[in-house]
């Protein structure tokens, strides 16, 4: 499977900026790729005023996701402010070539910037079937969490997309290489680059680790595209070879 990493800046609370300047992006990729990952909230930046940005599922941005697939025969993530019930999520949407989507609501919202005060938690983890591959995408904070993330599901591939600010981008790198390891899993973080405005500065580190901790895409601090290439017949090799996951805890995860 062939992935594009989209590592860019995000402009404030303006989706049609930011679809504009990713639509360029996304266009610019010359070859073929199965997935196109952005990063978290990728319409307005990291923002806790969910009011000025907020869409549905009905909404241009989704329409905009379905329209990229379709033209470049791909699925395309990343995550945006949803509005629906009432409530506001941090949603990530998984956009099949068909049209097709799967999403997935932030489960651990960063409490540090008061994301639980304006955002709904979601509670189910979501693995998505695609290519041959079992993909379970999750955003952000929650890489800080390895019990919701325990591979048992015997997915494949695991993606976090994030605004994840320079100060603490040196735990981004451990924990990546740490699930990946963990979970036997490929895994992949696509962060942003830029300062936001709240003055909080982010320099990417966008990476792909493989199922032994090594790095397919070393950690990147400028913007840009970054095409990684992972083998399944690879993965199951080592683990058939190594079987650590016939080892793990069994546990029941509470909501």
């Amino acid at each position: 499977m062939k992935i594009a990493l989209i590592q860019t800046p995000l402009f404030w609370e303006k989706p049609n900026e930011n679809r504009a300047y990713l639509s360029d992006k996304i266009n610019s990729i010359s070859q073929y790729v199965d997935l196109i990952v952005l990063p978290e909230m990728f319409t307005s930046g990291f923002t806790m005023h969910p009011q000025n940005v907020a869409e549905t599922m009905q909404g241009e941005t989704i329409s905009w996701l379905k329209e990229i697939a379709n033209r470049k025969s791909c699925a395309i993530i990343g995550s945006l402010v949803i509005q629906e019930n009432g409530n506001y999520y941090n949603r990530l949407v998984f956009v099949f070539p068909s049209g097709e989507i799967q999403h997935y609501d932030k489960r651990h919202l960063f409490t540090l910037a008061g994301e639980d005060k304006v955002y709904t938690s979601g509670t189910d983890k979501m693995i998505v079937d695609y290519k041959g591959f079992k993909i379970c995408p999750l955003i952000c904070y929650d890489l800080r969490f390895p019990v919701f993330s325990r591979n048992v599901e015997d997915y494949d591939v695991l993606i976090y997309v994030a605004n994840w600010p320079e100060p603490r981008v040196n735990a981004w790198d451990i924990l990546l290489k740490a699930r990946a390891v963990e979970n036997m899993s490929y895994a992949i973080g696509v962060n942003r680059v830029g300062i936001d405005e709240n003055n909080l500065e982010y320099v990417g580190h966008s990476q792909a680790v493989d199922f032994l901790g090594n790095h397919i895409q070393e950690p990147q601090e400028t913007e840009g595209i970054f095409i990684v290439e992972f083998d399944k017949e690879k993965l199951i090799e080592t683990r058939s070879k190594l079987a650590f996951l016939n080892d793990r805890d069994n546990f029941l995860l509470s909501h």
